[in-house]
């Protein structure tokens, strides 16, 4: 099956890159990880296929909202649509990356199954959310709760 879509996560914590990559994983969607702010925007110029960016806010050296608003200022990102997370549930960070044109804003700890639903969205992908995958020891075609 091809990869239907490419996002870039940018975020200092390993986990979170790991997380998106297990959710995404069986959608053959294709994740790629920056560690932080200048090695996100590297890649965003070294990668035209990148799809969406998942940024976090609160990262060494350049911010998430750096990060945003430097990319904005480019043409070939400017219109790539970002969602921004963070741990810090402050209404200013939500308002500014608002005014920079974030298409969502979620905090952590979220719902890789709910951010998977909201990145189908955003993309236009309605095979974006598949059945969940089995639990082990169920019957095939057994529901999961």
């Amino acid at each position: 099956m091809p990869t239907t879509h490419h996002l870039l996560v940018i975020d200092d914590e390993p986990f979170i890159g790991r997380i998106v990559r297990l959710e995404f994983a069986e959608r053959t969607w294709q994740v790629s990880v920056a560690a932080d702010g200048d090695a996100g925007l590297a890649f965003l110029r070294a990668h035209p296929d990148v799809d969406l960016v998942l940024l976090d806010v609160n990262m060494p050296g350049r911010s998430g909202l750096e990060v945003l608003e430097e990319a904005r200022r480019e043409p070939r990102l400017a219109q790539l649509p970002f969602i921004v997370l963070t741990a810090a549930g402050q209404r200013s960070y939500a308002d500014r990356a608002a005014e920079l044109g974030a298409v969502a804003f979620l905090t952590k700890p979220f719902s890789p199954r709910k951010l998977a639903r909201r990145v189908a969205e955003i993309l236009g992908d309605e095979a974006g959310d598949p059945a969940p995958p089995a639990r082990r020891g169920a019957a095939p075609g057994a529901e999961q709760a």
